[in-house]
């Protein structure tokens, strides 16, 4: 069976650990979308792991990870990532976790036979990190460049969006480019060229040197082409031999390029559909489609969040949540449990399931909030709004539903949990029309169970 796991929310819906327990019976996981602006937390016999371009579940032995074409790679931090996650850890096979060598030998996760990385993926260069950086400043400045907004959108600054940009462009520099040397320079001194026009003439900024920057391109090429493969190809292959994928996204739908609460939004389609694309498979090969929310909502950065708490409930939850973003550490903003965009991200991705994580963070409450509808203009809206200004001005219409006050960390399944949380989690489904497959009740691995037969 092959499986899409999507965030249904803002993203940080935790993803990353749902990867983790779905890949013990998937045999290639595939990266779809996004860069190394995501962050997937993984937490493994009390060893926190955050996977940022390698694929999250790679902890379990045996299992293949493809970063797809759909990504936009910054070779610099999957060389990072690679050492990071293989320095100094050897392979336990009894629990299938990277454990300390026992001489702190960098045996490690042997990544050049399980990772493979599209040689049609477009590079991150270090002018998009300065253009993604300098637009953001001059945004903030103006005040005007974003509808509904006060100009910044929130990137990470880590060049995603520009990179998008020149593969929309068609002027992008892809993986395979840096194997033909011709190619390969013709096309960085073209982009040089151009992006020094934009950093010196718009953004008053220095310009970027071309000398050290092929020198240091040509030596990511060495050290990554151990990686490099067609991966459209070894998909199909894997296929035709009837393996199992489970293909991860970064991000969550309401920042999707398409369908998120745009301009608010990351540059890539973070939707189901973005699997396709950005793995190269047929829409025919997918099975299922997993959404995965918080049991309240959060988002980081810029933009509308209807249900956000006020200041001192925001604390309570962000320290209860630890609700941080696992790339840039910036606080991330909550709020109750938003329906209309979680229905939302079920009708655009057809979820046929749903994940619930963070249940225990709202143990100690004695009223929960849920939003089931908005109230705009004066109108009741149940449907997500296209216009992102109406959204700013929409008015959350809750549920107050009865908290549990009581632990649900050490539930083994559904029963185990308070009578409370239970209608809580009833609600939830009858309000997206879909059923919970996987609740989870903490960080570790095993604090997470199955719910019913799928």
């Amino acid at each position: 069976m092959n499986i899409v796991v999507v965030g249904a929310q803002w993203g940080d819906e935790g993803k990353g650990k749902v990867i983790d327990v779905l890949a013990k019976d998937a045999d290639i996981i595939v990266r779809y979308q996004g860069g190394n602006n995501a962050g997937h937390t993984v937490v493994s016999d009390d060893e926190e792991f955050v996977f940022h371009l390698i694929p999250s579940g790679l902890l379990h032995p045996g299992k293949i990870g493809v970063i797809g074409n759909g990504v936009v790679v910054d070779p610099e931090a999957l060389l990072e990532e690679v050492q990071r996650l293989s320095l100094a850890y050897a392979r336990d096979p009894r629990r299938g976790i990277p454990r300390p060598g026992a001489e702190g030998q960098a045996q490690g996760l042997n990544v050049q036979q399980t990772l493979k990385l599209s040689d049609q993926a477009h590079l991150i260069f270090p002018y998009h990190k300065r253009l993604d950086v300098a637009e953001e400043k001059a945004r903030s400045s103006s005040g005007s460049a974003v509808q509904g907004g006060g100009g910044r959108i929130g990137t990470t600054g880590r060049g995603i969006g520009p990179c998008y940009v020149d593969k929309v462009a068609r002027c992008g520099i892809r993986v395979a480019d840096l194997y033909d040397e011709a190619v390969f320079e013709r096309k960085l001194r073209q982009n040089v060229d151009e992006k020094n026009r934009l950093l010196t003439a718009i953004y008053h900024e220095s310009p970027v040197e071309f000398d050290p920057l092929r020198g240091q391109y040509r030596q990511f090429a060495k050290a990554i082409e151990p990686f490099v493969t067609n991966t459209t190809r070894f998909l199909h292959e894997a296929m035709v031999r009837k393996q199992r994928l489970l293909f991860e996204g970064a991000q969550g739908t309401l920042l999707d390029i398409d369908h998120g609460t745009y301009p608010y939004v990351t540059s890539s389609n973070a939707t189901a559909g973005g699997a396709c694309v950005g793995a190269g498979v047929p829409p025919t090969c997918i099975d299922r489609v997993i959404g995965v929310v918080k049991a309240y909502t959060t988002r980081v950065g810029e933009g509308p969040l209807p249900t956000e708490f006020a200041a001192e409930l925001m604390q309570h939850i962000r320290a209860r949540g630890n609700e941080f973003g696992a790339t840039t550490g910036r606080p991330r903003r909550c709020g109750w449990f938003d329906a209309v965009i979680a229905r939302h991200a079920v009708q655009v991705n057809g979820c046929d399931a749903m994940v619930v994580t963070k249940l225990d963070v709202l143990d100690e409450m004695p009223t929960i909030q849920l939003c089931t509808a908005y109230e705009i203009n004066g109108r009741r809206l149940a449907d997500f709004p296209s216009n992102i200004a109406s959204l700013d001005r929409a008015k959350p219409i809750y549920e107050s539903l009865p908290g549990w006050q009581s632990d649900t960390t050490q539930a083994e399944q559904f029963d185990d949990l308070p009578h409370a949380a239970q209608a809580y989690l009833h609600r939830i489904e009858e309000l997206l029309g879909v059923k919970i497959c996987l609740i989870s009740i903490g960080s570790k691995r095993e604090q997470a169970f199955r719910v019913g037969q799928w």
